[in-house]
């Protein structure tokens, strides 16, 4: 473990122009659209699979089309078909239905949208933490309802709401519940993702800015060296039956991203950005510098094993689905 006399390094603070685009079920995806990335979308000659849209030859295996089947047969369906349809797939209980959030965004495979952003916060002796905005009440169908959402947060402009987790079965979880009494640290889980954690922590303990200092060299084997040190952990998982999965990454290309836009600038901290590891496909759990994913091109991404979903963690994007409520 590293010393208790520990300093915060200075804060950094990117530029994100943002362009709609249709995803998998019809859910509408806003991101950035990048040099030499194809947007999700396809035109309609590509829905042949052209070369271009398949996996390395080696692999045997093709990209998955997106917006195409599930934009195309909802294009078709009016205010009133839509909102049957909602009403047919949307369980009762607590919050839920249609959520915008900030999320790492989906590049490869057969993820509808990206892994939510948590807000990184770190404390006065540099331990990381998710925010976790102040929690109301508000009367939602005649019915008082307990919220955690926090609109312009940290004068970035945008809203968060704890909202953006609930997917995946962790709408149920005790940790996503509003009022759930936890510090909100991240702390090592009971099997680490990478082995450095394995030799500088225990489980429980909590994530510290001191043991990320060789980000800068960092490798675990997978990709290139030096473009960001990863972590794994949980969130607001102490004396709860399930865990909240979550993978912290700290890189120079974070602090770059957050200099330009207000939205990384309070929502990262110090390099670090983090989010709720579960994708998105069928709730596996994917891990950042992953052994394997070099055979799909995700060997410097967030790779899931299961379907091959890859994420880039350095491209912030706004998401727009539909969100699970909490059980009652």
């Amino acid at each position: 473990m590293s010393s208790p006399n520990r300093r915060r390094q200075a804060c950094g603070a990117s530029g994100v122009r943002w362009v709609a685009r249709p995803a998998a079920g019809g859910d509408t995806t806003v991101g950035r659209r990048r040099p030499g990335r194809h947007p999700f979308y396809r035109r309609a000659e590509d829905s042949g699979m052209s070369e271009s849209d398949k996996y390395p030859a080696e692999s045997g295996r093709r990209r998955f089309v997106k917006g195409v089947v599930g934009g195309a047969a909802l294009a078709g369906v009016g205010a009133t078909g839509a909102a049957a349809i909602n009403s047919a797939t949307q369980a009762s209980g607590a919050g839920g239905g249609s959520t915008q959030a900030f999320a790492i965004e989906n590049t490869d495979g057969p993820a509808p949208r990206g892994m939510p952003q948590i807000p990184v916060e770190i404390d006065d002796e540099g331990y990381l933490k998710g925010a976790w905005p102040e929690v109301t009440t508000e009367q939602q169908g005649g019915v008082s309802v307990k919220v955690a959402e926090a609109e312009d947060f940290k004068g970035s402009g945008q809203t968060y709401s704890t909202e953006w987790f609930q997917y995946c079965g962790v709408e149920s979880y005790a940790g996503v519940q509003p009022d759930y009494d936890s510090d909100n640290y991240f702390r090592v889980g009971s099997n680490p993702g990478y082995e450095w954690q394995s030799e500088a922590y225990s489980e429980g303990d909590r994530l510290h800015v001191d043991d990320f200092s060789d980000y800068q060299e960092w490798s675990n084997g997978v990709g290139d060296p030096g473009i960001g040190k990863g972590a794994t952990g949980r969130w607001r998982s102490e004396d709860a039956e399930d865990v909240i999965p979550i993978q912290v990454i700290k890189s120079d290309r974070v602090e770059d991203l957050a200099q330009q836009d207000p939205w990384l600038e309070a929502s990262t901290q110090e390099g670090f950005v983090a989010w709720l590891n579960k994708c998105t496909h069928f709730c596996c759990v994917p891990k950042y510098k992953s052994e394997g994913s070099a055979k799909f091109g995700g060997e410097n991404e967030v790779y899931c094993q299961c379907h091959q979903s890859i994420y880039d963690p350095f491209s912030i994007v706004q998401t727009l689905f539909v969100a699970r409520p909490r059980p009652e």
